[in-house]
């Protein structure tokens, strides 16, 4: 499992520099700031919030400061929103942010397979450009740290390399088509970036808490509605991988890499180098649910007819987008972020470690988490 060293990290930001953090309140946002102001104690933290969400900000800082002391009167709010040319701030307000700015963690995206073109467009793609031209005027900038996803690499089969993006791909749905464009905005933009590339990023590999249940939970989802002993369809042959990684993997391999002037320039794949076949993680799934299935295999346009109605999507709480997952044959290399979080003693966990955790928490929580939860 993902694990911390004691020890000072090699480097990190410079002591009293001003970073400015998209993402947040969300899941993830709330619990990198913590990791990233303990493993950088000169830094300050200005939030970029839109106002809608802004008395869940300000509790959310509040409460941090409870649960994490180290972070009292380190995180700011700005009110704001990456869709807004200038970020939405006044120009008063944008001079004195950018006089101090030495970096930025971009996070803020829509994360949802079904999303319509025009939303992701605006909030991915040109929520992301918004961003590099703020960043541009900040005269001390020293680097983006910007997420991304695996999943840039769209149709594209066999293995993709951490040096790959635009290998000639379509996409599957516009989620990945507008986290793609974000990509080659940011790589055109010439700002100093580390770029990461997550998997489909599922609960904590310790406790299985997550703030949505999507990807793999959909097929909690159905097994959790079906009889057993029953049936289950395996879409495709089921031999394809399907790269799975807890979110405090990704949350500590973010951690480190942002705060270590070695990873500018570079690009992560923050992904299971040994990830299991999607027909794999369905019998582990049935296995922790104490349930029996008879898999009955199901070509992948078959799959997609059957779940295309709104109502069968809404029964089993599976979008349609999601089954291409379970029957593409792409790998994800992964041998600079496994070299580079090796100095820091971070690694990917084996699914089979913590999937009794994962489904656990799914038990607990399946009735009061949403799928559409903010992250």
């Amino acid at each position: 499992m993902a694990t911390r060293k004691s020890r000072k990290p090699a480097s990190e930001r410079p002591s009293g520099g001003t970073i400015l953090f998209t993402g947040f309140p969300g899941f993830i946002g709330a619990r990198l700031i913590p990791r990233l102001l303990e493993l950088a104690p000169g830094t300050t933290f200005h939030c970029l919030v839109q106002e809608k969400f802004l008395q869940a900000a300000d509790a959310e800082v509040v409460g941090l400061a409870a649960s994490h002391p180290h972070t009292k009167g380190r995180i700011r709010l700005v009110v704001g929103d990456i869709t807004s040319p200038g970020l939405g701030l006044a120009a008063s307000q944008a001079r004195v942010l950018l006089k101090n700015l030495a970096g930025c963690v971009h996070l803020a995206a829509v994360y949802d397979l079904a999303v319509a073109r025009d939303v992701g467009l605006r909030i991915n793609v040109e929520g992301t450009k918004n961003v590099l031209e703020f960043l541009a005027g900040a005269p001390a900038f020293e680097r983006l740290d910007y997420v991304s996803t695996a999943y840039v690499s769209g149709t594209a089969v066999g293995t993709y390399r951490e040096t790959d993006l635009d290998v000639g791909q379509k996409f599957k749905n516009y989620y990945e088509e507008t986290k793609f464009l974000a990509e080659v905005a940011v790589k055109e933009s010439r700002i100093p970036a580390a770029i990461y590339r997550p998997g489909i990023v599922v609960g904590n590999s310790k406790t299985g808490e997550t703030a949505k249940f999507d990807g793999p939970y959909y097929s909690l989802n159905a097994m959790g509605v079906l009889p057993s002993p029953g049936a289950f369809i395996k879409v495709g042959t089921g031999d394809a991988e399907v790269n799975l990684v807890p979110v405090d993997f990704v949350l500590e391999a973010i951690a480190r890499l942002s705060t270590w002037p070695g990873a500018i320039g570079k690009t992560y794949h923050l992904t299971d180098p040994s990830p299991a076949t999607a027909f794999e993680i369905e019998e582990m799934f049935a296995k922790a649910l104490g349930k029996s299935f008879l898999y009955v295999p199901v070509p992948l346009f078959v799959a997609k007819l059957l779940f295309t109605p709104k109502q069968v999507q809404k029964s089993f709480g599976m979008p349609v987008q999601s089954l291409d997952y379970f029957d593409h044959p792409v790998h994800y290399d992964a041998k600079q972020a496994k070299k580079d979080l090796a100095r820091f003693d971070v690694a990917c966990p084996p699914f089979p470690d913590y999937v009794q955790k994962l489904v656990a928490f799914w038990r607990t929580k399946k009735d009061a988490i949403t799928r559409g939860a903010m992250v």
